[in-house]
């Protein structure tokens, strides 16, 4: 009798380890394609030193990886799972899931040109040419101190691939690993989420969404969710039930690497909390406002071109790739690329309140409300940007905002210091100290 309840037992877990295998499988072989597949032809990376480095963990790491240049496209290989994940000119690489790959490939108009001038030949910040003075106040032997410990490599500073340090509007410092330049795209993560506020805003100031107005979603019409707004989506306290964590089976892992249509998995969620009550990081809600964002235009043919047309060529950002989920959404939780000097445009446009070279993009009053505390978040968290009101780097003042991305990628805009400071990376939790390298950065600027 023993036995055979053992047996039975013995049974059970094998059945429950093949079954959990069975749905994790896919979340391992969709990372890897997915971020193999944009490392390779988005970022310009190869796949020796993504597979060395970026994808050199856990499972992941045990994937069989095939990318085909011809083809433009990666397959990822674990026991029985399999993924695929395609490039497509304009929009970065896409997972093939859930639509197929023809329908992908066909629904994804051309997108409007970056600029025909050459940058090179523009002085900054629109263009490239970046005049050799520096404010008289910045220490440059401070400075290059800070900067050296950031790119050390070794704990708490470790895995930086580029920095970037604009003061008063002027580059005085961009530095990058020897395999690394420029050029290069790198990846967003999280930050995307700041840019995907920008969007809403331009959205706003053309009148075409209220962040106030609950959402018209046919899903949440029947229950409590009908009344969630925009707003509530972009400080994350909506209310739905989610889990972020990326070490396991969660929401967001699923999300990213099993559904084609993100912002429909995300907010099909149910109702745990009052909106505006619990505050819960969240990339789905993301990408429901991103979901959102695409029903304003009249086609999916405005929807694509608008980032690049209302915001990308406006303030010179001629680098970026804004990727979408395999139903032709942007997913604005998580897959931006962009040069470090077009992330720096980025921030500067903030830093100056919306304005861009005397034109008000953003609407305005918009970065007052970006970095308005959203309820429940401790003074941690604004609209899609972090934030320091709570001191969570105490060695940087508290009207920091930020862009903040998965393995250590930042964008920290300082309005009372004119200082943006830009990092690139790969840093698993504990192994890079921002609040070391903010505070050796400013204390070599002027008081």
């Amino acid at each position: 009798m023993r036995k055979r309840l053992l047996l039975t037992i013995l049974i059970a877990v094998i059945i429950g380890a093949i079954y959990y295998l069975n749905l994790l499988m896919p979340v391992v072989t969709g990372y890897t394609a997915k971020n193999l597949a944009s490392g390779v032809f988005v970022a310009g990376r190869s796949q020796e030193a993504m597979e060395n480095e970026d994808l050199n963990f856990s499972v992941v790491a045990l994937t069989n990886n095939t990318v085909d240049f011809e083809k433009r496209e990666v397959v990822s290989r674990f026991l029985w799972s399999e993924s695929k994940a395609v490039y497509i000119d304009g929009y970065g690489c896409t997972l093939v899931e859930a639509y197929s790959e023809k329908e992908i490939k066909d629904r994804n108009s051309p997108i409007i040109e970056s600029r025909p001038a050459n940058p090179d030949t523009i002085a900054w910040p629109v263009g490239n040419l970046i005049a050799d003075s520096i404010p008289i106040d910045l220490d440059t032997v401070k400075l290059k101190l800070a900067l050296s410990q950031a790119m050390a490599d070794t704990i708490p500073y470790k895995g930086t691939f580029a920095l970037m340090v604009i003061y008063k509007g002027q580059p005085v410092a961009e530095i990058y690993r020897d395999d690394f330049n420029r050029n290069n795209r790198f990846l967003s993560w999280s930050m995307a989420k700041s840019f995907t506020n920008a969007l809403v805003g331009l959205r706003v100031k053309d009148g075409k969404m209220d962040i106030q107005q609950p959402l018209k979603i046919d899903d949440w019409q029947d229950d409590k969710r009908q009344g969630i707004t925009l707003n509530n989506l972009m400080h994350m306290n909506s209310g739905l039930k989610w889990n972020e964590g990326y070490g396991n089976l969660s929401d967001v892992t699923i999300m990213l690497h099993k559904k084609g249509d993100m912002g429909l998995y995300a907010q099909q969620k149910p109702y745990e909390y009052p909106a505006d009550s619990v505050w819960l990081y969240s990339s789905g809600t993301t990408n429901i406002v991103c979901r959102e964002l695409r029903k304003t235009f009249e086609s999916d043919e405005e929807y694509f071109a608008f980032p690049r047309k209302a915001l990308f060529n406006k303030i010179g950002m001629t680098s970026a790739v804004f990727e979408v989920d395999a139903s032709g959404t942007f997913v604005g939780s998580s897959y931006l690329y962009a040069t470090m000097r077009d992330y720096a445009r980025f921030a500067l446009l903030y830093l100056n309140d919306g304005n861009w070279q005397g034109e008000q993009l953003l609407p305005e009053g918009w970065v007052e409300y970006t970095t308005q505390v959203a309820n429940g978040s401790n003074g941690r968290y604004g609209s899609f940007f972090w934030l320091n009101q709570s001191a969570e780097y105490p060695d940087a003042p508290r009207d920091m905002l930020m862009c903040k991305g998965h393995d250590g990628q930042f964008i920290c805009i300082i309005p009372s210091k004119e200082l943006i400071v830009i990092r690139t990376g790969y840093s698993k939790k504990g192994e890079f100290d921002l609040n070391g390298v903010l505070d050796g950065v400013l204390k070599s600027i002027g008081e």
